[in-house]
């Protein structure tokens, strides 16, 4: 399943007050990885992939949320899985990172822990793919883009390092997920997005971003007049 990256990030919200976004992304030379691999809750992001297991996302995120440290959640998976040589999992959750890449993943494979993030990936044309998505990712991380388009970077930086080595299969896939400890009054689009079947898995997730981008902005405006009618109807 090719090369992931988790991510958290903590921020302050409008109110000054203290929040929290979990994000994970992921591209293939498969389609509909966004079936499979990437989890995330306001509690921690996890990608699943090599030979993949969908029950470590899923339970996964469900022990981050309740409350397990991230190493504890996915080691406990990963020690009563009869198939762990196989499994690549790595994330974040409110208190750490963790990665594991077993040993008959295919080459070439790896993993990096970094500050507050994870990236990894298998069948690939070598360490640069995950070494650019991680340098990508640490030059970006304090701009003031939404983390779902930096983290489009992310794959974009891969994906021109070679990405999958699998160059006979044209059909590809991506996804990108976020989710916040904020309670938005509109949920961006752009923050849980994909493509299921392409042969231009980032061009396509960027235009499909943009446009959710200009679909959220519409919706929040919309929603602000609504609030304002609102208000000046009970004064």
């Amino acid at each position: 399943m090719t090369f992931s990256i988790c991510v958290r990030e903590e921020y302050e919200d409008e109110s000054g007050e203290e929040q929290t976004r979990f994000g994970v992304a992921v591209t293939t030379r498969l389609a509909g990885v966004g079936n499979l691999c990437p989890f995330v809750n306001e509690h921690g992001a996890v990608a699943t992939q090599s030979f993949v297991n969908v029950e470590l996302g899923e339970k996964g995120i469900e022990y981050l949320a309740d409350g397990l440290h991230v190493e504890d959640a996915l080691d406990a998976l990963l020690s009563a899985d009869d198939g762990k040589p196989q499994r690549q999992l790595h994330g974040v959750g409110h208190d750490g990172e963790f990665a594991f890449s077993g040993d008959e993943c295919k080459d070439w494979y790896g993993d990096h822990v970094g500050e507050n993030f994870t990236v990894a990936g298998n069948l690939l044309t070598g360490e640069a793919v995950i070494s650019s998505v991680a340098e990508e990712y640490e030059a970006t991380r304090d701009e003031g883009r939404p983390l779902a388009k930096r983290l489009l970077d992310c794959l974009a930086a891969g994906q021109e390092e070679g990405g999958d080595k699998r160059e006979e299969l044209h059909v590809q896939s991506a996804a990108i997920r976020v989710a916040k400890t904020e309670d938005e009054p509109v949920t961006p689009a752009y923050n849980d997005i994909r493509v299921d079947a392409t042969e231009t898995p980032i061009p396509d997730m960027r235009e499909s971003i943009e446009l959710a981008t200009e679909s959220y902005e519409m919706a929040l405006e919309r929603y602000e007049e609504a609030y304002e009618e609102d208000d000046e109807g009970g004064m």
